[in-house]
């Protein structure tokens, strides 16, 4: 499985959003730190906030932050957000669908049980459990230098 690009910004967004929690960010800020285009990110942010994971502030000092505490943010269901509208192979698709074994080949219920399962994985997974005492992360996103704080002199965990 190969997750999309906009999948993968929208964990970057929120982790970033996560790591400078101490008021709003900007997404060219974001952009530049994860080595994105500010386009696409601005898009990941817009459906972001319109499911209620951001909010969002119009104007000179704007930007955006966290809508929820860390700890309420499912990774799993930020990857069905971005995910589930494209489809993992053609059979999953009955609109495009040609293959002439859809209605006898197995696989598709294996494939099915396996994507349950990889989801089930990030449905216990937090945004706070990406970014708490990750110094690593920490220190490449944090946009001043006094955040994180804790994180000096810890053990980055894995």
């Amino acid at each position: 499985m190969r997750l999309t690009t906009r999948t993968n910004l929208a964990a970057r967004v929120l982790m970033f959003c996560a790591v400078n929690d101490d008021g709003y960010v900007r997404t060219a800020d974001i952009a530049r730190r994860c080595n994105a285009s500010t386009n696409h990110v601005a898009r990941v942010v817009q459906q972001l906030q319109a499911k209620g994971y951001l909010e969002t502030l119009r104007g000179r000092s704007g930007g955006m932050r966290l809508a929820r505490p860390p700890e309420r943010i499912s990774i799993g269901a930020v990857f069905r957000l971005f995910e589930t509208d494209i489809p993992i192979a053609e059979c999953f698709d009955p609109a495009q669908n040609t293959c002439p074994l859809a209605a006898t080949c197995r696989l598709r219920s294996y494939v099915t049980r396996a994507l349950e399962a990889f989801y089930h994985e990030l449905d216990l997974i937090t945004l706070e459990d990406l970014v708490r005492g990750n110094c690593g992360l920490t220190d490449l996103l944090a946009l001043h230098p006094g955040v994180g704080g804790s994180c000096r002199g810890a053990v980055s965990g894995a």
